[in-house]
């Protein structure tokens, strides 16, 4: 069965959870708060954009990103991230990082593989080989 769509969707909410994160993380303003926004507000603009199109540097720079593994272990990066006061941070931050944690458990289970943009690294480290 083709998962990709689902997976789609999944990969789109959690780029949209991670830039809404990334937002609530300035406040209270703080320099360290603005920096950390920056990056989650990034991680989530480039979730959002590999599902879209894939830029051949992501590919050579960030082949983790093309397996289970290496983006589940990223979103739970993220997660950890936002983990911290107030609720809505930590709802982003929990929210992301059980999808990491999803991620993780799917790449022991064979059955299911990752969708085309998953596999899309070139055959180079940390890319599926279907």
């Amino acid at each position: 069965m083709d998962y990709s769509n689902i997976f789609r969707l999944v990969n789109l909410a959690v780029g949209g959870v991670m830039i809404l994160g990334g937002i609530g993380q300035f406040f209270p303003i703080g320099f360290q708060s603005v920096i950390v926004g920056c990056y989650v507000i990034l991680f989530g603009a480039a979730t959002l954009l590999l599902e879209f199109q894939i830029p051949p540097a992501v590919s050579r720079w960030a082949p983790f990103l093309f397996s289970f593994i290496g983006r589940g272990i990223f979103y739970i990066f993220v997660g950890s991230i936002l983990l911290h006061q107030p609720a809505i941070r930590i709802i982003a931050g929990s929210i992301i990082g059980i999808v990491g944690v999803g991620y993780v458990v799917l790449e022991y289970i064979p059955q299911i593989e990752p969708p085309q943009n998953m596999r899309d690294a070139g055959g180079e480290w940390g890319a599926e080989q279907i």
